[in-house]
């Protein structure tokens, strides 16, 4: 079976450049801030990029033109880039889109402003989707709360493994976050597995620029 990993980095940035402006410091959009000799995204990229996996696409909207002069040429050969048209849409459809651009029978989802998810924690969650009684009925995710077989879907988002077609039924023509689908997904009766972080920082998402410094120290 394969995979391949949808990397969403298509959001406005808004709380972010509102707390640059706050600091008075220099507007930059967060996934091309420095992060560990690189960049927040060429991080989360190249943890993806270090699974055994089909398939790396990249859907960009917002800062588009910005994120891809930062990295287009160091990933072209290894990365396909796709930009979301129009460019004022939600998650849904962001990783609609990406999906629409594979042929993958199973799907790695995940934001751009992840790079502190280790490729350990990527593996985990495709072993657990693979290994499942009924990988096209199994979602594994990123744990918020409770671990292993899951009594909701509630506060759950990216990063998770879920058969690619059957996720695309529930995302075409929603225009949304993500958590509304999910809980919708699990309410058909899908089997959500949540997977342990290695560490909390693998919990956290960069919104705001208290968030990126934390995840510096």
């Amino acid at each position: 079976m394969t995979i391949s990993t949808i990397i969403t980095a298509a959001g406005k940035n808004s709380r972010m450049r509102k707390d640059q402006m706050a600091r008075n410091l220099d507007l930059t959009n967060k996934l091309i801030l420095p992060f560990k000799n690189k960049t927040v995204i060429e991080t989360t990229i190249d943890n993806a990029l270090s699974l055994n996996i089909d398939e790396c696409i990249v859907v960009l909207g917002h800062y588009s033109s910005e994120i891809k002069e930062v990295i287009f040429e160091n990933y072209k050969d290894e990365v396909k880039f796709i930009e979301n048209n129009p460019v004022d849409v939600g998650l849904s459809t962001s990783l609609f889109n990406g999906l629409s651009n594979t042929d993958s029978d199973f799907a790695l989802c995940i934001t751009a402003d992840q790079p502190t998810v280790s490729s350990e924690t990527f593996n985990k969650l495709i072993e657990v989707s693979q290994n499942s009684e009924d990988p096209f009925n199994t979602i594994s995710i990123l744990r918020r709360r409770k671990t292993g077989l899951l009594d909701t879907a509630e506060g759950l988002g990216m990063p998770f493994v879920a058969p690619r077609l059957n996720l695309m039924k529930y995302l075409e023509n929603e225009d949304d976050n993500l958590n509304p689908i999910l809980r919708k997904i699990f309410a058909d009766g899908y089997t959500f597995y949540g997977i342990k972080e290695k560490n909390k920082k693998e919990l956290l998402n960069i919104n705001h620029y208290d968030d990126y410094l934390n995840l510096l120290d």
